[in-house]
């Protein structure tokens, strides 16, 4: 089974990873960008903002998409993965970022994922009070530094996204306290 866990920067989805893989040592944990060798590289690139074309940061990140397909997720589907991120982040900071079509973000990230969505979604909604705390307690990236309003557009742009596709998905109110964040996964997963 290939579950997402999906949200903005602070919202504890790594937290709840973090959670699982203790309970569960046979999970599969991994992230977007970044879980592969070429994801590593591509995520520096994509982290410090350094490109100056929407167009390229979305090809950047479908490169790694695709390649973290390839090599983790295609190679373990027997197995239980959760990975921090993937296709529903890529379509709401596309989204966010400017003219980009809904539909033809869905047909690039199915391409890149050989037709192949995840089996379950969970998305982490968090609100601008509870985004202002967490982020004022860390170094922010290239991508956080665009600001709060922006984080909270993609949220949204991830939730209206989910709202449209036909996964199975859960959503998760991120202000509320790790442990019964935790149990409401725990229920929902059934691992």
């Amino acid at each position: 089974m290939y579950i997402l866990f999906e949200g903005i920067d602070t919202c504890g989805k790594s937290t709840q990873i973090a959670l699982l893989a203790e309970k569960y040592p046979a999970l599969i944990t991994t992230h977007e960008p970044g879980g592969t060798k070429f994801g590593k590289q591509a995520r520096e690139i994509l982290l410090s903002d350094a490109l100056s074309s929407k167009r390229a940061e979305l090809l950047l990140f479908l490169a790694d998409r695709a390649e973290h397909y390839e090599e983790v997720i295609e190679n373990n589907k027997e197995k239980t993965i959760i990975s921090d991120r993937g296709f529903l982040s890529g379509i709401g900071y596309a989204l966010a970022n400017g003219d980009f079509d809904f539909e033809e973000l869905v047909s690039l990230n199915k391409f890149a994922l050989k037709d192949h969505f995840p089996d379950k979604v969970i998305l982490f909604l968090t609100n601008m009070e509870t985004l202002t705390q967490r982020t004022s307690e860390k170094e922010l990236d290239g991508i956080e530094l665009r600001g709060l309003e922006y984080l909270i557009t993609v949220q949204n742009h991830m939730k209206e996204s989910l709202e449209k596709l036909d996964i199975d998905y859960l959503e998760i109110d991120a202000t509320q306290d790790i442990e019964s964040i935790h149990q409401k996964i725990l229920t929902y997963l059934k691992l």
